[in-house]
């Protein structure tokens, strides 16, 4: 135990080195030192009742609440910990919903998460995650600010409102997409000096458009989920200039057929497309030969032109780029049942797309033990 203390204060002491002053260096340590004591009540008055003598309850929620350190001088240094640790191969990135009750938390709204499976009243936190096949971590954060937060917003709520002075929100603080905040945190990743070539995400941030441009913008890959109603055309979609006919301005070049949907695009493919892929073993009881359940299913990829008003804007040309489409489609399943898009090179191998579309099954993992 005495050893296990050693290296807890070894941790603190690196963390919170940039810390201006010798208290909240102290304190800093302590609140760390609560949070991983057994109890499953993580606010400041039951952690300093597990304290002991240092237990110090105003101590503990001056460091909390108003003691002025940054955030981001200890996300850097986790970052930088977690870099050695894990050698990330990607930068993925989630969100998650905390459920409040009461009134006193800032931003909570009615909104959907995942934790519930539904809209109920929560607050969600956007996270990044260095990850590799064998471990992950969080290393940044965002708190959403809902629109009925925003007092700039028409969807602002007066209620709301008049509590961002009682819960601390800065003035200058509004709502942003979720989107945004994420690519905001790879800029702060990326500042700390950690690049991670590939960015994995799930729906909620691939059928955005502008979040797949601005991540192509820095020079970053991904493999991000979408929705089946995605728009694209098929890989072989060519434009077609119409002829001239000397009046008023010159035609532009065009797609002849309109856009279709991913899932429409995959089921003409046919289910004799799909190719059986193992991407890795799980973690329960199986009957293959390494005694352990094999995550295995069958997948089509396509190379398509992804469509939208949003991606034409973004072209120096008429013509749409081209980019992979993979979906999952087991064989006990009339229809594909998940899809995702990727900027990966035309040779990418599918077990490859496959293993990095399902690696963000390790964020269910990272928000199990923080929770």
């Amino acid at each position: 135990m005495a050893a296990v203390r050693c290296d807890l204060e070894d941790f603190a002491v690196e963390m919170f080195e940039p810390f201006g002053r010798a208290d909240q260096r102290r304190w800093g340590g302590v609140y760390l030192r609560g949070l991983l004591l057994d109890g499953r009540r993580k606010s400041v008055e039951p952690m300093a009742a597990r304290l002991g003598k240092d237990g110090n309850r105003q101590a503990l929620a001056h460091f909390i609440t108003t003691s002025p350190w940054d955030a981001a001088h200890v996300r850097a240094r986790i970052a930088w910990r977690m870099q050695q640790v894990i050698k990330p191969t990607t930068l993925i990135v989630d969100d998650t919903g905390f459920l409040k009750d009461g009134d006193a938390s800032a931003c909570v709204a009615r909104q959907y998460t995942g934790t519930a499976g539904k809209v109920t009243n929560c607050q969600v936190g956007i996270s990044l995650h260095l990850a590799s096949d064998g471990a992950s971590a969080a290393v940044d954060w965002r708190l959403f600010v809902p629109e009925s937060w925003d007092p700039a917003s028409p969807k602002a709520d007066v209620a709301k409102v008049a509590r961002r002075t009682k819960c601390g929100i800065p003035e200058e603080i509004g709502h942003v997409e979720k989107w945004q905040l994420a690519l905001d945190m790879i800029d702060e990743t990326r500042s700390w000096g950690i690049e991670v070539p590939l960015v994995v995400a799930d729906g909620g941030y691939g059928d955005a458009a502008a979040f797949r441009l601005g991540l192509e913008e820095r020079g970053l890959c991904y493999v991000v989920g979408i929705s089946t109603t995605t728009t694209a055309r098929p890989e072989a979609a060519r434009l077609h200039t119409p002829p001239y006919g000397g009046r008023g301005p010159r035609p532009k070049p065009a797609y002849l057929s309109p856009a279709q949907t991913v899932k429409k695009l995959v089921i003409e493919a046919g289910k004799q497309a799909a190719k059986p892929v193992q991407w890795r073993e799980g973690s329960r009881p199986g009957t293959g030969r390494s005694g352990v359940k094999r995550m295995y299913s069958r997948f089509v990829a396509l190379r398509i032109r992804p469509a939208g008003r949003e991606i034409r804007k973004a072209l120096d040309g008429p013509e749409l780029p081209v980019r992979w489409l993979l979906a999952e489609w087991p064989a006990t399943e009339p229809e594909p049942v998940q899809f995702w898009l990727s900027d990966l090179p035309p040779d990418t191998p599918l077990a490859t797309l496959v293993r990095m579309a399902k690696l963000r099954w390790r964020i269910e993992h990272d928000y199990r033990e923080m929770k």
